[in-house]
């Protein structure tokens, strides 16, 4: 056009569509008051429990609270919260996360896939994409929190969440005792610091089983190693979490571990892992 000139061509539609998309991702994120990122090393160590019931205590803590799930392709979120099956809408304005309380929203792939079962077979550009348009495209409206369960690793997915929210609150680290999951859990707190981003602490998940029928605690995955890394890294270790079989039924059904139908070291440890949390926070000069 007669405005352009060599040094200057004219944007092309991606990137006229990407410098929108980041100043309603901009406008979305002044409208938060605090993210959390909940990332780990590897898998299997209770990630996306942690995230789902942090959100419900905040939530039960009377704060204004969202729930995304970046995990594309493996998100349990939906289930977590028993919103399983139920699809998102959206409009002109936007996508409309799911009400799980009058104070607590989610959005998660799992809302927009019409076969639970079908893999995601997407390249990283793609899951970029989708992760901004979570944050810039969903009406999550004026949050206190934004609780964010990132998938495992320090691929593609975190880095864009990260990237998104530059300034976060930070990150909490989520670990089994054993050294398989502290391995690649150092990794993670180095991919945290690599972002320029707090690592809010460490939380060590299923920390000793705890017998139904005797309730006596064994360390069936040792005992003490998220703790002892957390020191090793100079970084806040927020607490231990125990498992028992009521916490995987409990998450089956969609139910908080917050409830009366968790034991009782569950909910108290819980409750602790989040008291100590929001003392963080304020200590880093982000508390209310």
């Amino acid at each position: 056009c007669d405005t352009c000139s060599a040094k200057n061509p004219c944007q092309t539609d991606q990137e006229r569509e990407y410098r929108l998309q980041q100043v309603r991702l901009e406008q979305a994120v002044a409208a938060i008051e605090h993210e959390i990122l909940i990332i780990s090393g590897k898998g299997g160590v209770g990630k996306s429990t942690v995230a789902a019931n942090l959100a419900w205590a905040l939530a039960e803590r009377d704060y204004r609270v969202g729930l995304l799930d970046a995990d594309l392709h493996g998100p349990t979120i939906a289930l977590l919260t028993g919103l399983r099956g139920q699809r998102a809408v959206g409009n002109e304005d936007g996508i409309m996360p799911m009400p799980l309380a009058d104070n607590l929203s989610v959005m998660s792939m799992g809302f927009l896939i019409a076969e639970e079962t079908a893999p995601l077979i997407w390249r990283g550009p793609l899951r970029s994409n989708v992760i901004r348009q979570f944050i810039a495209d969903v009406r999550w409206g004026e949050l206190n929190f934004l609780v964010a369960d990132l998938p495992p690793g320090t691929g593609d997915e975190p880095l864009t969440v990260a990237q998104s929210f530059p300034h976060a609150d930070g990150a909490i680290v989520v670990t089994t005792p054993q050294e398989a999951s502290l391995y690649d859990c150092r990794k993670a707190i180095n991919f945290v610091r690599a972002v320029e981003l707090p690592v809010l602490g460490v939380i060590e998940n299923m920390s000793g089983f705890v017998c139904p029928h005797c309730g006596k605690e064994t360390p069936i995955f040792s005992q003490g190693g998220g703790e002892a890394m957390a020191e090793e890294m100079s970084v806040p270790f927020l607490g231990r979490v125990p498992l028992a079989p009521e916490v995987v039924a409990l998450g089956d059904r969609g139910q908080s571990l917050l409830g009366s139908g968790a034991p009782q070291r569950v909910r108290e440890a819980f409750n602790a892992v989040v008291e100590a949390l929001l003392a963080q926070i304020a200590d880093n000069g982000k508390g209310q």
